[in-house]
């Protein structure tokens, strides 16, 4: 059964920032190529009809990137931009996103074909995205502690 996804919403896209530490504690985020422009995104899509949000963000990593992991249920920040449809039309966003601890990255993924993936140290994706909001948010985010071992400490941040 193909999943549906839930353009009624208004623009809300559901958005996963997959995320690691190095051994010295420095925070990556992983981010993907937009298929038209090439810039750097997050992996980002409509919300799938009948999915919890989290989970959806948790498809949406797995199909644009390829991470597998595990997803927080709470939404830690938003942020808005103008998708352009293929019309030509401009959608006004907001986009929700969930935090990502990911375990793993496939090597065969939905759209490997079309997507490139790179792990940016979180203060350079801050500099990587056009969005405004989301740099603000990459930019706090990497003002953070350095690591945290338990998964719901790091959920938690952001309360």
């Amino acid at each position: 059964m193909m999943a549906h996804r839930d353009r009624s919403r208004n623009g809300t896209e559901i958005a996963a920032i997959p995320m690691r530490w190095s051994s010295d504690g420095t925070l990556f985020v992983l981010m993907v190529a937009a298929r038209g422009s090439g810039r750097w995104v997050m992996p980002k899509g409509w919300r799938i009809n009948g999915a919890i949000p989290w989970k959806s963000a948790e498809i949406q990593a797995l199909d644009r990137a390829g991470a597998v992991g595990h997803v927080g249920i709470n939404p830690i920040g938003r942020y808005r931009y103008d998708r352009i449809m293929p019309d030509g039309a401009a959608i006004s966003c907001e986009v929700e996103l969930f935090p990502m601890l990911v375990e793993r990255l496939r090597r065969d993924w939905k759209y490997r074909r079309t997507r490139r993936r790179r792990w940016f140290e979180v203060a350079v994706a801050a500099t990587q995205v056009e969005e405004a909001e989301l740099a603000e948010f990459l930019r706090k985010l990497s003002c953070k502690p350095p690591q945290r071992t338990a998964l719901g400490s790091l959920f938690s941040w952001f309360d």
